[in-house]
């Protein structure tokens, strides 16, 4: 989750009663009392949970000489940088060499240019001389995704029967929509993706904010790009959310569940080669179609065409690793 601090050294209660309800993570102010007063929140001041010049820096851009600077001062803590102009500083090497830039802006196009720059973007942004329209529209861009994720086409092999098993229901704190689901790999170079259960059938009401997931073995993609066991997902965590265009956001978990229920075995070809999931044998278990269709997994059968994710290299606990891991 990217960090969204407002900028209230200029007290203003209603503003940061805004930042506090749009979802902002911390405020900069002189005194952390007064933010307290309103709700939890990290504060980033001199009596705060953040304490400038010890835990949070500052610096302004400039040159090649500041940005190597702004590198240093990342090592020790988060480190705000203001420039004149994202769109002409280049920043590549220092978002690439740090996860602790916070980038100063104005308003809602520099955050996207912010967060956009090497596609993981900065570690967070400080929204400058705040508005109530400002903070409202930076929330969306921060809370609402705005990324994206490379899909591939992977065609069905093979459905069978894959005996009993554990599976694990995420139940989110968000509503999806038709097209939107998790990314679910049986191993960490190969995802489907996984339909939240917000459609109609004959049996059970939809549960928008549910994605039954897969059996425990299986990674889930996080909102952080890295993976987790379904087995160890839990209560606060923070998952990737994809849809069908390949477009990004992060939801909470509210609760997870595991239950003993019969599984199937689908095989996938993509890119000349044969990647598998496991998942419930039940109607309202859905992948996505190449047209974005959702499509239950007792219907699914050879030569359909289903959307997924192909990660290269490997991972070790969690992390993308440059290197060649067999996974069968």
């Amino acid at each position: 989750m990217k960090e969204f601090w407002v900028d209230l050294s200029k007290w203003d209660k209603d503003l940061a009663t805004a930042a506090i309800e749009g979802g902002a993570t911390g405020i900069l102010c002189k005194k952390a009392e007064d933010v307290r007063k309103l709700g939890r929140i990290k504060t980033i001041s001199s009596d705060g949970d953040l304490v400038p010049g010890r835990d949070v820096f500052e610096i302004h851009i400039k040159d090649t000489e500041t940005a190597e600077k702004a590198a240093e001062l990342s090592k020790k803590g988060y480190t705000i940088v203001h420039t004149t102009d994202w769109t002409v500083i280049p920043l590549e090497n220092l978002v690439a060499g740090s996860d602790r830039i916070i980038a100063s802006v104005e308003d809602a196009p520099e955050v996207k240019t912010a967060l956009g720059i090497l596609e993981k973007g900065v570690a967070g942004i400080l929204l400058k001389n705040p508005t109530h329209e400002k903070i409202r529209e930076v929330s969306a861009i921060t809370t609402g995704g705005g990324g994206s994720i490379g899909l591939e086409v992977f065609t069905v092999t093979s459905v069978t029967d894959a005996g009993m098993g554990d599976r694990v229901c995420v139940d989110t704190c968000t509503l999806m929509k038709e097209g939107e689901g998790m990314l679910i790999g049986n191993t960490s170079s190969a995802f489907l993706l996984v339909h939240a259960e917000t459609l109609e059938n004959p049996y059970v009401a939809p549960r928008p904010f549910r994605v039954n997931a897969g059996a425990v073995h299986a990674y889930a993609m996080m909102e952080n790009k890295k993976t987790s066991y379904l087995s160890e997902v839990k209560s606060g965590d923070r998952v990737l959310i994809a849809d069908r265009d390949g477009g990004i956001s992060g939801a909470t978990v509210g609760r997870v569940k595991i239950e003993k229920r019969p599984m199937l075995l689908i095989k996938a070809e993509s890119g000349g080669k044969e990647h598998t999931m496991i998942l419930q044998n039940a109607e309202t278990i859905r992948l996505v179609k190449e047209g974005g269709t959702p499509v239950s997994v007792i219907s699914v059968k050879p030569g359909d065409k289903i959307l997924g994710h192909i990660e290269k290299g490997g991972r070790h606990f969690g992390m993308a690793v440059d290197e060649s891991i067999l996974e069968k």
